[in-house]
């Protein structure tokens, strides 16, 4: 049987507002927290400087506390893509 990855579907922006209203906004703040965490990680290269290791030292865990709280409201929510 051959099986097909679902492909992804844009999301109206109306949608999203929608959603986003519905979630409390500590919710909401640690999304956005978890989303400028993970850029931040991105944004580094692993074998650097000492300085820029210890900052994506730290934004990894910005990262990893912001997904502990997403995962404790709803494990949807927590943020992946950043190693």
């Amino acid at each position: 049987m051959i099986t097909l990855a679902p492909t992804g579907v844009p999301v109206p922006g109306r949608v999203v507002e929608l959603v986003m209203d519905a979630i409390p906004e500590s919710i909401r703040q640690e999304i956005y927290d978890a989303e400028d965490a993970k850029r931040e990680v991105l944004s580094f290269r692993p074998l650097a400087a000492d300085e820029d290791r210890a900052d994506r030292e730290d934004a990894l865990g910005r990262l990893a506390r912001a997904n502990k709280t997403l995962a404790a409201y709803n494990p949807r929510f927590m943020v992946r893509g950043a190693r």
